[in-house]
């Protein structure tokens, strides 16, 4: 079943039909097309592109892309529920689905009519795939410190800097970033959107990571790449807001990635316990243990709620969205590290070994309390917005 045409309104506690067609299908190309494979991808450094197009033929490439330029025209809430059950299966895969979905919901929301034309219909198909480019060496959590230039040469700009960390680099087909074209500080920072393949235009090394090894992550590097003006994306000077606009959901995604992690990390605790024995017993007669899948269970359910939460503020473009979903990605992320964390212990040394999934459930989660704004700047964006009150 594809994903477009099937959202409904959001309840506060319960899913519409439709929206359990929108988690179901997307848990269906979970099992399928994902968790088979993402030990293979993780060990080989496989970046899974054929797989990418599959979930791009269900509509998982523009989720919440408007439907006249081939997106799903689906809502944040929508988008949770689906990057959780993608996350079941693999949550590095499920992460770069969510950053592409990120790029191509930027240029739907700020982008002229041509811009949408000419980038979204092959963006929501995933035959061309995205990157987010904000980061910088020198600027991370204070992104509005970068220093990648943009300067303005008649009908074109020449962009020169690197950007780090980047998810997809050297593979996606389009990188959308923000450069520099005035002043020091947000005001001075546009958008552009770049393509593969433009003169000037190289990648560093793909990084040996922790985690999250079957996406490739790269530096992007720009030596006076030239950049045609009906590239930009919006007017000079709004780039930083609208790099924080996409992070608002970027955040939900991520909060959702990770609660999809530690939900299979608990299943696979669960069917654990029914079937391992020790001292005579099933692990599951175990108090202290039905105590620790109880609270993994709880904590869980906690952090989803409140991401719906502020899933169905973004929808409502509520003024506290930002906020709330600041308060969402800290939770689910750091919950969902740790339910992964805990379900690990409960394997003892099987959940150590590759085999079993776990660990890597483990790897991938950690990043995600660093990626989309690391989990101190949420803290300080929450604290920011209830003093200001």
């Amino acid at each position: 079943m594809s994903v477009a045409a099937v959202a409904g309104p959001a309840s506060a506690f319960e899913l519409t039909d439709d929206q359990r067609a929108i988690r179901d299908a997307a848990r269906e190309f979970a099992a399928e097309q994902l968790a088979p494979h993402a030990v293979e991808w993780d060990q080989a450094k496989h970046f899974p592109v054929e797989t990418l197009r599959l979930a791009g033929q269900l509509g998982m490439g523009g989720i919440y892309v408007d439907e006249s330029v081939g997106g799903s025209g689906l809502s944040r809430f929508d988008s949770a529920l689906i990057f959780e059950a993608l996350a079941g299966g693999d949550p590095s895969i499920a992460a770069y689905i969510s950053i592409h979905n990120m790029c191509a919901g930027m240029i739907d929301r700020f982008g002229t009519d041509a811009q949408r034309a000419r980038w979204l219909p092959q963006l929501c198909s995933m035959e061309r795939l995205a990157s987010y480019c904000l980061t910088e060496p020198g600027a991370g959590s204070d992104a509005a410190a970068l220093q990648t230039r943009a300067v303005r040469d008649g009908d074109d700009y020449l962009l020169t800097g690197v950007k780090q960390f980047i998810s997809g680099g050297g593979s996606s087909d389009v990188y959308v970033v923000m450069a520099r074209t005035g002043e020091q500080g947000a005001k001075g920072i546009s958008t552009f959107v770049v393509e593969a393949g433009a003169p000037g235009l190289s990648f560093g090394a793909n990084e040996k990571k922790m985690g999250w090894n079957a996406q490739p992550t790269r530096q992007v590097i720009f030596d006076g790449v030239r950049v045609p003006a009906d590239q930009r994306l919006g007017e000079e000077g709004i780039g930083f807001r609208i790099a924080m606009t996409g992070l608002d959901g970027g955040r939900l995604s991520i909060g959702a990635c990770s609660l999809g992690g530690a939900q299979a990390a608990l299943d696979k605790s669960l069917g654990y316990v029914r079937e391992r024995t020790a001292f005579g017993v099933k692990l599951s007669e175990f108090e202290a243990l039905q105590f620790k899948l109880a609270d993994m269970a709880t904590e869980l359910e906690a952090a989803r709620l409140l991401l719906w939460r502020a899933a169905s503020a973004l929808d409502a473009k509520e003024p506290a969205a930002t906020r709330l979903c600041a308060m969402a990605k800290r939770l689910a992320t750091d919950t969902g590290f740790a339910v992964a964390n805990e379900a690990l212990q409960i394997h003892g040394g099987y959940g150590y070994l590759a085999e079993y999934g776990l660990e890597k459930i483990v790897r991938d989660l950690r990043v995600h309390q660093i990626l989309e704004g690391t989990n101190e700047i949420m803290r300080l964006i929450v604290s920011r917005g209830l003093l200001a009150e």
